[in-house]
């Protein structure tokens, strides 16, 4: 018979305590987890170019392809079928449609709204969310119209007011500000109200960086070459947290339904930040650049190509995001159905 005073260690330590006990099966891990990613996290950004029939593979993106519309249309077949819940649309305007006053993105008739309107002529149970921000129309690439240098504050805010009406009259679900000018939220949700358009759900960019981590974004939109001077005056600095806080504050008390950080993991930090401090869905947005490293790497060889996206996107579900737009969206989907 063994003596009590032959066991080592007290109560409250090892061997009485040993965390590995629930570590030590696939059934025991599971039944402790604490976060899990689902395909209803994820929102699919996808690239809009003109054209039938046509793909265009984005160099800095491998994997990722700007699609014509009937291909765009596929596509959100597709995010239905895997349980994505909703798509992010993004256009490559022709450079001949740039201009200073971003005329294009109030014509009912540009490739957003055009695929807008076919991805919901399907009646796919799919919510399609637009981006209000001039830079895909500008022929400068800043999301504010310039004078003389200066991105303007107001004059941009009535111009993504404009855009707003139009997008959402196409059709869309979520209008996702990411302009980062001073008030738009506010001006677009009286907008939405004085239209009728009271179901209509922001998705504030509230807290976007001022990041080098957007390089491929703007090779797929055409921006790159076309920006000039960088976006400092209205994103945000990258050193600065509590800044998130009080940007995020104000897009929720002017109107915002969902808000959303932006890069995602180098700011991790911020979505625990926010989703802590307001208790609204906070997202994040997995941006090109992080993309572009992981499938980098692990096209050399260097990374497990599978297990670093699914850790990547289960870190944003650990600090506290509601859900994640990424380009492995669709990959993430099919690999968690099996």
């Amino acid at each position: 018979m063994t003596e009590l005073s032959d066991l080592s260690g007290a109560p409250g330590g090892y061997p009485h305590i040993r965390p590995r006990r629930n570590r030590r099966a696939p059934w025991a891990r599971a039944l402790v987890s604490e976060n899990a990613l689902t395909a209803s996290d994820l929102i699919w950004p996808l690239f809009v170019l003109e054209g039938t029939g046509k793909r265009e593979p984005i160099p800095s993106m491998p994997g990722v392809e700007r699609l014509s519309i009937d291909l765009v249309v596929e596509a959100a077949r597709e995010a239905a079928s895997l349980g994505i819940p909703a798509v992010a649309l993004f256009p490559y305007t022709d450079p001949k449609f740039r201009t200073d006053d971003a005329r294009e993105a109030f014509n009912r008739d540009n490739l957003v709204c055009r695929a807008t309107r076919a991805i919901k002529q399907t009646g796919i149970d799919l919510g399609v969310i637009l981006d209000v921000a001039l830079d895909p129309y500008t022929s400068h690439g800043h999301d504010g119209l310039v004078r003389d240098g200066v991105i303007l504050n107001d004059e941009t805010v009535a111009a993504l007011v404009k855009q707003s009406l139009n997008q959402v009259a196409a059709g869309c679900d979520v209008l996702a500000p990411s302009d980062m000018m001073d008030g738009r939220i506010g001006a677009i949700r009286r907008a939405l109200e004085a239209a009728g358009h009271h179901d209509t759900q922001i998705m504030s960019y509230a807290a976007k960086y001022a990041s080098a981590f957007y390089g491929p974004f703007r090779d797929a939109v055409g921006s790159s070459s076309t920006l000039k001077g960088d976006k400092r005056t209205y994103q945000m600095d990258p050193a600065n947290t509590d800044e998130a806080l009080r940007e995020v504050a104000l897009d929720i008390a002017e109107g915002a339904d969902l808000v959303m950080v932006k890069p995602g993991m180098p700011y991790l930090d911020i979505v625990r930040r926010v989703s802590e401090t307001f208790k609204v869905p906070t997202f994040a947005y997995q941006v090109s650049g992080e993309y572009a490293m992981l499938v980098a790497a692990a096209e050399r060889g260097w990374l497990d190509g599978d297990k670093v996206m699914m850790e990547s996107l289960l870190a944003f579900k650990r600090a506290g995001a509601a859900g994640i737009l990424t380009y492995f969206a669709p990959r993430v989907a099919r690999q968690l159905s099996n």
